[in-house]
């Protein structure tokens, strides 16, 4: 951990940071947010922090009664599920069917369902109330062409083996459009005189509790979602091997909670970053083609018990699409089966476009302890 405080620039509380390098542009997100009146005691910026839209993805933060709606970003409650599926791995012929089973089985990228294919929402989050009218009348449109589908970006479903030759299977998903309109309406509400990603909401107005009660809906739905994309999957896997699913973790990293921290209750925003308290497993996923991991948090304070949630990017998706060349990425995926026709478009997802994550987990020994290696065999991507 490395720590970095420029009062001369308008720094009120320093930045810890466990990246090993942080661009000018993402040092400049996190100055700014510890510039905020809000922020308690410390900015922490996880080993895979990097610049994005409205603050750094990797920025972990605790505020007494405030909370930040742009700055958990839109895809609320966006986070990773394992599962394991069974003792063996399939061979590669029968990994290429299970491929061609899933993408035509599981919507990735634009795609939604349409007409007869829509699903039912479970009652619960079909009855539960958002703030308004036109959130519930989006609910409506979109919950059930949403729920199930994957999305586009690093969203993504895998197969992987560990060491002892089991197969697991991976999915890392979210709220798709639903948690897009709330943030939307919300960050609307907010107001303030920093840009609209870093404005907050007091948590004893209406405006505060509205955002608190549709996040919440936003991060069950993303649970829902990842469920969904499970219960397909493992149904695709079952028509070519035997399964035996054993839940392991799901976890978000798009959220806000309710935690102590600093002898006192804080709401802790974590974007692009997930909690690590002392003992609880999690999961730190590579970037396509490479290894993930299973951790055991250590609940460290001086990161508000928060981990990396991925490797974290070195190249923009648009520098990816200028550096790597088709043919790179297939160099990189030989022992892995994944939808090689788009390799054109898969390009901005590839290895060479993001941090080793072996280097990662490294930085960060001090948070996480690594239980189990994942090596990819199979990728289905957005």
């Amino acid at each position: 951990m490395r720590t970095f405080f420029r009062e001369e620039q308008g720094q009120r509380v320093p930045v810890r940071t466990w990246a090993e390098h942080l661009s000018v542009e993402t040092e400049e997100q996190l100055l700014l947010l510890a510039s905020q009146p809000y922020v308690v005691s410390f900015v922490a910026a996880m080993a895979d922090a990097h610049v994005s839209s409205g603050i750094a993805v990797g920025s972990v933060f605790a505020t007494r009664n405030t909370v930040v709606p742009g700055a958990l970003g839109g895809d609320l409650g966006c986070g990773m599920s394992a599962v394991r599926v069974a003792n063996d791995i399939p061979d590669r012929r029968t990994l290429e069917r299970i491929l061609a089973d899933l993408t035509r089985a599981v919507p990735a990228g634009d795609a939604v369902h349409r007409g007869a294919a829509a699903v039912s929402l479970p009652d619960e989050l079909a009855g539960a109330s958002l703030s308004t009218n036109a959130l519930e009348k989006t609910r409506h449109a979109l919950g059930p062409k949403h729920l199930g589908t994957l999305g586009g970006g690093n969203h993504f479903l895998e197969l992987d083996r560990d060491a002892d030759g089991a197969l697991h299977l991976l999915c890392h998903s979210g709220s798709r459009g639903l948690g897009a309109a709330i943030c939307v309406h919300h960050t609307h509400e907010s107001r303030g005189s920093r840009g609209s990603a870093l404005l907050g909401l007091d948590v004893e107005t209406e405006q505060g509790r509205a955002y608190l009660a549709d996040h919440a809906w936003a991060l069950a739905f993303a649970r829902a979602n990842r469920e969904a994309l499970t219960t397909r999957a493992l149904s695709v896997l079952g028509e070519h091997m035997h399964v035996s699913p054993v839940a392991l973790t799901d976890i978000h990293h798009n959220f806000v909670a309710r935690e102590r921290w600093l002898d006192e209750l804080l709401y802790v925003h974590r974007k692009g970053a997930i909690a690590a308290a002392e003992g609880t497993l999690a999961l730190v996923p590579g970037s396509m083609g490479t290894a993930s991991y299973l951790v055991r948090g250590k609940g460290c304070a001086d990161a508000l018990g928060s981990c990396s949630h991925g490797a974290g990017r070195v190249m923009s998706r648009t520098e990816a699409r200028a550096a790597v060349k088709p043919e790179a990425l297939e160099r990189a995926m030989r022992d892995v089966v994944y939808p090689e026709k788009h390799a054109r478009a898969l390009v901005t997802e590839a290895p060479a476009a993001y941090r080793d994550i072996r280097a990662v987990l490294d930085a960060q020994s001090a948070l996480v302890t690594k239980v189990t290696r994942l090596t990819p065999v199979l990728v289905l991507k957005g």
